[in-house]
């Protein structure tokens, strides 16, 4: 299972209803944070995303917006006492930003803070999971994230009951490749089929990108910057974001199962204009909201 948290969904600057940008992922006992915009902590409280689970955190680009929250978070960490490293990945030239907001008060941060600079490909890696980085278009060096689960073998359990498989059968198989029942061989493939895994993609602040299209194909979920209505299309162009139509477009060509519009311009009190907008070109989106959670 895995659970999405949104933790802040404006874009640029709070709102009374949306604070700035952070996704959590919750999975296996582990937490991953997409982002971490000024007040990501008290969010992550507010909505019960287990900060001391965080594994590590990966950072879209170093505007103010979706970085500031880190200064108060790792403190948080080490006054609870954290015993594990924290890695931050943040895009190739953007590490002594993020190294000048977190480290500079060392004597109370005991644990180890490890950030890394990266480009596009595959950037952390768990035993059945992995999370690569796309290139996005923005003002400032800006990556986008995919978190893809590995492909799950499955076990036909009618088809081993029938042959007598069983017990500690199952692992002998996965581990040999084959097994000889009752005098037959049975082969790995001829009794499992495979799943694919969820995958998740993350994409803001950018214009529409065809990485990002590339990175989404077949995303069970696409968080999407959408800071503008589709009339304002060159200020979109301008400020290096993507409107809700942009959005929406990119979900179709990428043949995503659900878009959500995220980075929401505080100018839209009411951004139902923008799901409307979305909606005529991908029918299965949603405006992300402060505390909402998604299980894929």
């Amino acid at each position: 299972m895995m659970k999405i948290t949104f933790l802040g969904t404006s874009g640029s600057m709070p709102t009374k209803f949306r604070s700035l940008p952070s996704v959590g992922i919750e999975r296996e006992g582990d937490a991953f944070l997409f982002d971490c915009g000024e007040g990501t902590q008290r969010q992550a409280m507010l909505y019960s995303f287990n900060l001391a689970k965080i594994k590590a955190i990966f950072l879209t680009h170093a505007h103010c917006d979706h970085i500031l929250g880190l200064a108060g978070l790792v403190r948080t960490l080490a006054l609870n006492k954290r015993p594990h490293p924290l890695y931050i990945f943040v895009p190739k030239g953007s590490e002594k930003s993020i190294e000048a907001l977190v480290k500079f008060d060392k004597a109370l941060i005991k644990y180890e803070i490890i950030i890394k600079g990266i480009g596009a490909g595959k950037v952390y890696e768990g035993d059945d999971f992995y999370v690569s980085a796309f290139r996005l278009n923005h003002m400032i060096p800006t990556v986008g994230f995919a978190f893809v689960e590995k492909e799950r073998m499955r076990f036909i359990k009618e088809k081993c009951s029938k042959l007598g498989i069983k017990g500690t059968m199952f692992r002998e198989l996965m581990e040999k490749g084959s097994l000889v029942v009752g005098g037959k061989r049975i082969k790995l493939g001829n009794v499992t089929f495979t799943v694919k895994g969820k995958s998740f993609v993350y994409a803001t602040d950018t214009r529409p990108t065809e990485s990002t299209v590339k990175a989404a194909r077949g995303a069970d979920l696409l968080v999407h910057e959408t800071s503008y209505s589709g009339k304002e299309v060159e200020l979109a162009k301008e400020r290096y974001h993507s409107t809700a139509v942009e959005a929406a477009r990119i979900a179709k060509r990428a043949n995503c199962k659900k878009l959500m519009l995220f980075h929401i311009s505080a100018r839209y009190g009411d951004p139902e204009l923008l799901l409307r907008e979305a909606k005529q070109i991908f029918k299965n989106s949603e405006i992300a909201k402060d505390g909402m959670s998604i299980v894929l």
